[in-house]
């Protein structure tokens, strides 16, 4: 992620410096990016005289002090609070007074990052997406500390890298690790509930709502461990709120080592090529099971979407643009329920809820008052 950020702002123009503690790290990175940029080149969208530049823009040090004439630094480290914290805090007495300090986490709070610092109205959350280079989408969060100038600063900047930013309150999750929560948490429960396997559930998910990706699927891409520990994130910094609540199934795959294509097993079997080895077809697939699937996965992930806009975690705008551009969702799930009706989600929820009685299933405040004033989002 460190070095797709580098790559990110070498290509706009500025001149960085790549830090890692590990001089084979480093190594590592540079050979890596010179492959990437050889591949553009071959696909005629850089020359060879623009790949010369991006590198000659990158600097690879290992030692803080190296960072002082940054007017900003990225964090890009492990998800351990205590570990980001100590770093913070030591990178403060190499660099400027003036150099805003951001974290690139993608679920720990900002404004407990920035209490580390001497200056916490310096800190600020970026988030990217991976790969870094190619996802469009990146979240600004400000902490309670946050200058607003320093805000106006970082959303200003990563605009002229090319990207488009998503302003998020500093909440558990921001928008995209929230608001996906229902994508991988909801089939889970209908796999536990024996309603349909992992390759229905997927089937129904691209078929109908014209995901590149179902949900097994995507948890494989990411990994087993990976996905479960920011649901168990998420759910532990939301005071355990049922919504969030992470599976036990997904618990024992990461217990067991199947943590995806990148072990050859998880919910699916992989060949040495990382490709799915498939053991159904789908053309004996349900039908009405298949919409049955697709409708509550749709409806719960609206609903949290719905939920953040009335937290005001970010605008409407800001949260579809997040979900199409940070996770590449076939639609906006703001305007996905303008699409399907507000009244039909709505009526979707409540029917989970009468169906389960489960706090998981409740509706969101925002929905029932906007289908009693016939509103929408858009």
């Amino acid at each position: 992620m460190g070095s797709g950020i580098a790559q990110v702002a070498a290509t706009a123009g500025c001149k960085v410096s790549l830090y890692d503690t590990s001089l084979e790290a480093l190594d590592k990175a540079k050979v890596s990016l010179n492959k990437i940029l050889t591949r553009l080149v071959e696909k005629e969208r850089i020359d060879e005289a623009e790949k010369k530049r991006i590198q000659e823009s990158i600097n690879y040090v290992n030692h803080l002090k190296d960072l002082a004439s940054s007017r900003i630094t990225i964090e890009a480290i492990i998800e351990n609070l205590e570990i980001k914290k100590k770093v913070f805090s030591t990178l403060e007495t190499y660099v400027s007074e003036d150099c805003i300090i951001a974290s690139n986490t993608s679920s720990l709070s900002i404004a407990s990052i920035a209490s580390a610092l001497k200056k916490p109205e310096r800190c600020i959350g970026i988030h990217f997406f991976n790969p870094a280079p190619l996802m469009q989408l990146v979240e600004v969060i400000p902490a309670i500390q946050t200058a607003p100038e320093v805000l106006q600063k970082s959303t200003q900047l990563i605009s002229d890298w090319g990207k488009t930013v998503a302003v998020a309150k500093d909440t558990p999750g921001f928008i995209v690790n929230r608001v996906a929560r229902p994508f991988y948490g909801e089939a889970l429960r209908i796999y536990e509930e024996g309603i349909a396997d992992f390759t229905t559930i997927d089937f129904s998910l691209k078929k109908l709502g014209g995901f590149k990706m179902g949900p097994f699927e995507l948890m494989d891409f990411i990994g087993n461990d990976v996905n479960y520990t920011v649901t168990e994130t998420v759910f532990k910094a939301f005071y355990f709120d049922p919504r969030y609540k992470p599976s036990f199934t997904q618990k024992r795959f990461s217990e067991a080592g199947y943590l995806g294509r990148k072990t050859g097993k998880g919910y699916y079997s992989y060949d040495e090529s990382g490709h799915i080895i498939r053991d159904k077809t789908h053309d004996t697939i349900n039908s009405e099971l298949a919409q049955q699937i697709f409708d509550r996965v749709l409806v719960m992930l609206i609903n949290e979407a719905a939920d953040a806009l009335f937290l005001n975690v970010a605008s409407a705008t800001d949260i579809d643009n997040a979900m199409t551009k940070g996770v590449n969702y076939p639609k906006g799930l703001l305007a996905w329920a303008d699409e399907k009706g507000i009244q039909w989600c709505v009526e979707k929820m409540d029917e989970l809820y009468r169906n389960y009685h489960e706090d998981r299933y409740r509706c969101s405040p925002l929905l029932r008052k906007m289908n009693k004033e016939n509103k929408t989002f858009f």
